[in-house]
């Protein structure tokens, strides 16, 4: 899994919550606070589960 294809799949999920949370009518200012949170998860994650092992020398 190539962190590329991880990063579109995080950034649909994430446009999919802002435009519920839209929808739902919450305060711009908390939609913005969540989708950076998430972004930083999204980054984290991404690496984590991307990142290849170092040898043991």
């Amino acid at each position: 899994m190539s962190f590329g294809l991880y990063s579109i799949g995080f950034a649909i999920l994430i446009g999919g919550l802002i435009y519920a949370a839209h929808l739902m009518h919450m305060p711009a200012h908390w939609i913005a606070v969540g989708a950076i949170v998430l972004l930083g998860v999204g980054i984290v994650s991404g690496v984590k589960a991307t990142r290849q092992k170092d040898s043991a020398e």
